[in-house]
């Protein structure tokens, strides 16, 4: 059976997130360990027991969610019981496609985390520069949030930045701009416009400074030919072919739309048929369902999750 591992982006932080994986499974914990030594400091305290609002703050909210879903991925792989659960593909949305590229082989750990922290202190330092916001709007299709983002920009940047699933996509862009836009939203015919809580107007021209800051580091960071696993890209959602194109992959979409819809259609086209969500929350099982409704989920966000799955394959074993 295809099967796809999927990690979920920021936005999907909670306090305490990992804390019961790590204590139940000390490969987990060791992940933790190890990510406090790279980023140089208690990452793993604030997961277990940081305040909602310092984890949403994008440069501690991005590594945290990064190491969170590694740990729950080293759960699985630790575990005699669904250590042979392995993926065809990977894919991650947004911050998640970092993951994805861990959990490939195409990234080290080390080296994927300290992308994600650079990556996470240059957009929140971009974010601080601009004056940008986000807002999700519900039950408008493509055509009709291009013609929302074309009233309300009046010449300010305003525009799709994530195609999450039908009838929900969140526009990006100069904060007057995205307030115009939740104002339209209703008359456009939008069920609801939520404007999010994020630093700023991500997957925008407006990041281009953390943009030009990833590129560096990327340059300057391993990355290996993709192989035996596919990685699907957030930007085209085409499949990586070669390091130089993840590294192009990873700095366009900091200014480009996450493609999010398209690239689980590609999955399902392509023959994926069961997923595995891995990292905090639920929100990636959520969109997929929304996406198709039949397809077949499993989602590993917690000691719980793990442990259901863990004793469902020990009962096929016996």
């Amino acid at each position: 059976m295809k099967t796809a591992f999927l990690f979920p982006g920021q936005g999907a932080q909670s306090s305490g997130m990992g804390a019961d994986i790590a204590q139940a499974c000390p490969a987990a914990m060791a992940v933790y360990d190890r990510a406090n030594e790279i980023v140089g400091y208690d990452l793993k305290e604030l997961c277990f027991h940081g305040s909602e609002e310092k984890l949403a703050e994008t440069e501690i909210s991005q590594p945290a969610i990064f190491v969170t879903s590694a740990a729950l991925l080293e759960a699985l792989r630790s575990d005699p019981k669904t250590a042979l659960i392995a993926p065809n593909v990977t894919a991650g949305l947004s911050l998640g496609e970092y993951t994805a590229l861990y959990a490939a082989g195409i990234l080290e750990f080390e080296d994927a985390l300290r992308l994600v922290q650079q990556r996470g202190r240059a957009m929140q330092a971009a974010a601080e520069d601009s004056d940008g916001a986000m807002v999700s709007v519900l039950g408008l299709d493509e055509a009709q949030i291009a013609e929302l983002c074309k009233e309300a920009a009046l010449d300010q940047v305003l525009q799709p930045a994530n195609f999450n699933c039908p009838g929900q996509i969140v526009i990006s862009g100069q904060t007057e701009a995205c307030r115009r836009a939740a104002e339209l939203a209703g008359p456009f015919g939008a069920v609801k416009a939520i404007v999010l809580k994020v630093a700023g107007a991500f997957h925008t021209p407006m990041m281009q400074p953390a943009a030009d800051t990833l590129r560096q580091v990327l340059n300057e960071t391993p990355v290996r030919e993709p192989d035996r696993i596919q990685v699907i890209a957030n930007i085209d959602a085409g499949y990586y072919t070669g390091a130089d194109q993840v590294r192009k992959g990873l700095v366009r979409q900091l200014i480009e739309p996450i493609l999010w819809q398209k690239c689980m259609e590609r999955l399902l086209a392509d023959g994926v048929e069961l997923f595995y969500e891995i990292g905090p929350g639920r929100v990636l099982t959520g969109l997929m369902k929304r996406i198709h409704r039949k397809a077949a989920v499993i989602n590993v966000s917690s000691r719980e999750t793990w442990q259901a799955l863990s004793a469902k394959n020990e009962e096929k074993d016996n």
